[in-house]
């Protein structure tokens, strides 16, 4: 007979034992328990979207901005 353990984890977990856990599995199995408990990725507000696409244009912008001056600086 197999036992049957419930795969929820407790709510009672303390950083330092989860530590243990998680230095004492194998890498393969760490990674096995990390795709069973895969959590999916949050739904982001029309705000935060906004917000991140226009860091996106400003780094463009400013990775831009480098290397104009960079190319100045060379010529």
């Amino acid at each position: 007979m197999e036992k049957q353990f419930d795969t929820e984890p407790a709510v009672e977990v303390s950083r330092e034992e989860l530590t243990a856990v998680m230095t004492a599995l194998e890498p393969d199995q760490l990674i096995s328990t990390k795709e069973h408990h895969h959590c999916p990725r949050r739904q982001l507000t029309r705000g935060e979207m906004i917000l991140f696409w226009a860091l996106r244009i400003y780094l463009v912008l400013m990775v831009g901005v480098v290397v104009y001056q960079i190319w100045t600086s060379i010529r």
